[in-house]
């Protein structure tokens, strides 16, 4: 299975390709295709960087052809503006998978840490460590995309047929 996972905002913008193989009799295995930050600097328009948001991840599935994607779930901030900007960029991401067909899943910040970690309330430095060692990758990846890689591994964790269930609550498909 391959998911396309998504930490969205609007300045910085999360993204993985993540693919579990599943051979018979043998534990999966996970690894990250691709990760990176869709990057918007802070003089663009709103409209501008929703539109960069959509077409890099339209780019993303048409190279790695994802089956679902996993998304970040909507989260308590302080501030209304915040809010709405960080809706729009999540509807942008979301549209770009929905143009494709893919099955959108969202999952809560909390429930994506206690995936990969083992506690809701880890930082973002035990976070990304953790996705280092998981998906063994070389160097520690940036914070939006080791995100993005988290979300995917809560994803796939949830979803892997060979894992005790109950250990990730179950999310709905959006």
């Amino acid at each position: 299975m391959r998911v396309l996972s998504i930490d969205p905002a609007l300045r910085n913008t999360g993204y993985a390709v993540l693919e579990q193989i599943l051979e018979s009799g043998r534990k999966p295995v996970y690894r990250s295709l691709t990760y990176g930050v869709i990057s918007n600097k802070r003089g663009l328009r709103q409209s501008t960087c929703l539109v960069s948001i959509r077409e890099s991840l339209n780019e993303v599935i048409q190279e790695y052809r994802p089956e679902v994607c996993a998304v970040e779930g909507v989260i308590f901030v302080q501030s209304f503006k915040t809010a709405i900007t960080m809706g729009a960029a999540r509807g942008a991401a979301m549209i770009a998978a929905a143009e494709h067909g893919l099955e959108i899943f969202e999952y809560a910040p909390r429930r994506v840490k206690q995936a990969v970690v083992g506690r809701g309330s880890a930082d973002k430095q035990q976070v990304a460590f953790m996705i280092r060692a998981l998906l063994q990758l070389r160097e520690t990846p940036p914070s939006d995309a080791a995100d993005a890689l988290a979300i995917g591994m809560a994803h796939l964790y949830e979803t892997d047929p060979t894992r005790v269930s109950g250990a990730v609550e179950k999310s709905a498909p959006l």
